[in-house]
């Protein structure tokens, strides 16, 4: 697929109110910007289909369009991107009509002419059509009362809970529905004959909080079905991440095979209150996929399945490794074991013995392939992240979305050099694989939209450097520098340290619509950005290193990278503020009442103020027993206090003497509300200045346009009062 002219949705970029002040960004300038989401290429590779949601500030919403660009015209030609319908998720079937979501419906129309829509089936959260078009799944909810007893049937309006196990809350709802798949026909006109492939299974598939339809795969004869499962319910599912691969037979339902395990396996025993880390489920011996193993897919051949797998069962950080199983003898290859990071998502080549994947490296998320023996490769090497959409059907391009912290998602095509790989794995292969350089002629991925034009047309943009901070304990850390547009290294300015999530997220090239560089810069802020220790892409002993010791050197490498940029003449070092959301709240806690005068003002987004506080109000067990340690009732191997609850941030706010404004949301699950209700009454009786914004409708994210320009307006006021 050669590269096309870039396009423009000259349509929309026409409506775009004015909404930058003297070319920098405000609030409003994020929440007009157009969001691009699923992306589909069209089987003969003819035309591609994007998502693209508009936000309404009065309407308090957003509403998804679905964008056709043609891309088999005159390459001197313009194309133009042209409205398809209205709705989400757009995906193609094999006779060149597509499918699409609105308000839980599933409708099909023609790609080429448009068409009437029909809709083919209801109640539908996700979907997925088989190759031939002829069968779909249809992700639905189902009634579940493994942790909350369902109600006597003469109280329907009760609204009262009979809470009998773990997991009765998730992310941001209480757990009466999980999501099942159902496979049915489709004649084109209706889906029927549904089937729950779980009927009767109290376990969800695809896997909460995020999992949608790329947890499942249909094989490439539509007779088997791969999908995502942990069989886990209750305190079992708290405790663990052990999820696995099952080979559904959609001819002879409910013969079903567990390719992650052999048959008849059992886990051993968990103590609930430690660390998985140190238990018997991690020592077994073999290959045994303990950890998350999720998103299958089939090879075009249909002889290979090829999933992201976790080695350890306990550790949802555990680095994901490309997994690639021969369905006939069972043998199990890691084609990524060369890349000493995680595989963020993949796909195959037409070839069959090809595989494509992106992950982070150095603060960057870069585009590689693997062949069968694990020779991995790059293939781009920007300041940017990239993620995969598609492959075309002659192998000859991907089609990527692409970001970085200067500008949102767009889409582009990747050119690809022919691959030397070999048609089957070489027995030569060290289970290590091999790592190969970069070719000598790497391709340069060409812009496919510039959605946004007309707003950053507008803008002037900050500039965003590498700077490498020598760190307490003799090692080198990455930070990004994000500097004000129009930058003036004459003048002074203030700056904010930033403090990354996760605990275990990448600073990589992200583009965010509430934590984002260019609005922070705008605002006359240079911003550092340390990819501090517990972060991936340097390596496992960086990113384990933050495990049971969230308050060591991972703050220690916080103020490495202040101090660092303090040595700048242009850094005003009595104008620091320090912000962050997640593990990034804690961080900000905790430097609260152990930063020796630094700061001067200091923000936490949905932080844990208390750990100990934190391990029973959590949900997913698992995260706070690997990463705490255990239980606080329970003592470390010496017979003391484990660190993270010896060193809470709770425990230090006799230190405190900064200004600090707390954010939470209340349907915040993952860390509760009061976490941020604490600090902020332990500050104001202290007879610190500080500042509380809750959002009683929203979760560990802020998702509605006012709420987010109300966050927006608060933070900045905040900062602007003590840092300017």
């Amino acid at each position: 697929m050669k590269p096309k002219t870039l396009i423009m949705a000259a349509a929309l970029a026409a409506a775009t109110p004015a909404v930058a002040q003297n070319g920098l960004m405000t609030p409003e300038t994020l929440w007009a910007m157009e969001r691009i989401g699923g992306v589909a290429l069209s089987p003969d590779g003819a035309t591609l289909l994007y998502a693209a949601t508009r936000y309404d500030k009065a309407a308090n919403k957003g509403e998804t369009r679905i964008m056709r660009i043609p891309l088999r015209t005159d390459a001197s030609a313009t194309h133009q991107a042209t409205e398809a319908t209205k709705g989400t998720a757009p995906a193609f079937l094999s006779d060149g009509a597509f499918a699409y979501l609105r308000g839980g419906r599933l409708y099909v129309r023609n790609a080429a002419t448009g068409g009437n829509e029909v809709e083919v089936a209801d109640d539908v959260d996700d979907f997925l059509f088989s190759p031939d078009g002829t069968k779909v799944i249809v992700i639905r909810q189902v009634p579940i009362h493994t942790s909350i007893a369902e109600n006597d049937a003469d109280l329907p309006l009760a609204t009262g809970m009979v809470i009998n196990d773990l997991m009765y809350k998730h992310w941001d709802h209480y757990v009466k529905t999980i999501p099942h798949p159902f496979v049915g026909n489709f004649d084109g006109t209706r889906v029927t004959d549904l089937t729950d492939i779980l009927e009767g299974e109290p376990y969800e598939c695809p896997m909460e909080p995020f999992g949608g339809a790329e947890q499942l795969a249909w094989s490439t004869d539509g007779r088997y079905i791969a999908y995502t499962c942990r069989k886990k319910a209750g305190r079992d599912y708290a405790l663990s991440t052990d999820s696995d691969i099952f080979l559904y037979d959609v001819e002879q339902h409910k013969t079903v095979r567990n390719l992650c395990k052999p048959a008849g396996y059992e886990a051993p025993a968990m103590n609930p209150v430690e660390s998985l880390e140190r238990q018997a489920v991690n020592q077994q011996q073999g290959d045994l996929n303990l950890g998350y193993d999720q998103n299958p897919a089939f090879s075009p051949d249909g002889r290979r399945l090829a999933w992201l797998s976790m080695e350890r069962d306990g550790y949802e950080s555990d680095r994901l490794r490309l997994c690639v199983c021969d369905l006939a003898t069972g043998v199990k290859r890691y084609v990524t074991e060369a890349f000493e990071s995680g595989v963020d998502e993949f796909l195959w080549a037409p070839d069959g013995r090809t595989l494509y994947f992106t992950g982070v490296w150095h603060g960057k998320t870069n585009v590689y392939r693997t062949d069968l023996s694990g020779r991995v490769q790059p293939l781009t090497d920007a300041q940017a992240d990239h993620s995969l959409c598609a492959v075309t059907p002659r192998g000859d391009a991907l089609v990527l979305k692409r970001r970085s912290m200067q500008h949102p998602d767009d889409i582009f095509t990747l050119p690809l050099q022919a691959s030397t790989a070999g048609s089957e794995p070489q027995p030569a292969a060290t289970a290590q694989g091999t790592l190969l350089p970069a070719g000598p002629d790497m391709p340069q991925a060409q812009p496919l939209t510039d959605v946004n034009k007309a707003i950053f047309d507008t803008l002037g943009v900050g500039e965003v450097r590498e700077r490498w901070v020598n760190t307490t304990d003799g090692k080198r850390m990455l930070c990004w520098v994000i500097y004000p547009p129009h930058f003036d290294a004459t003048k002074k300015y203030p700056a904010l340290l930033f403090c990354e999530g996760g605990p275990q997220s990448p600073v990589s090239q992200f583009w965010s619509y509430r934590w984002n560089f260019q609005m922070m810069a705008a605002n006359g802020y240079i911003i550092i950005a340390p990819n501090r220790r517990g972060l991936p892409g340097f390596g496992m002993e960086w990113l384990e290193q933050i495990s049971g010791d969230y308050s060591g050197q991972c703050m220690r490498d916080y103020l490495s990278a202040i101090d660092d940029l303090c040595t700048e003449t242009y850094v005003d070092r009595n104008r620091l503020g320090a912000v962050g959301a997640s593990f990034g709240g804690y961080s900000v806690y905790w430097l609260a009442g152990n930063h020796e005068g630094r700061f001067k003002a200091f923000i936490a987004h949905d932080g844990i103020y208390n750990t100990q506080q934190q391990y029973v109000e959590t949900e997913e067990m698992w995260f706070p027993n690997w990463d705490l340690g255990g239980a606080p009732w329970t003592k470390a191997a010496d017979g003391q206090t484990r660190k993270a609850y010896a060193e809470s941030p709770h425990l230090y706010v006799d230190k405190w003497d900064t200004p600090i404004l707390c954010i939470h949301g209340q349907r915040d699950f993952r860390i509760e509300y009061t976490q941020a209700e604490s600090a902020f009454n332990a500050a104001r009786l202290r007879g610190i200045d500080a500042r509380l914004l809750l959002f009683p409708d929203e979760n560990h994210w802020v998702l509605k346009p006012q709420n987010g320009i109300l966050w927006q307006r608060t933070f900045f006021r905040f900062l602007d009062e003590y840092l300017k």
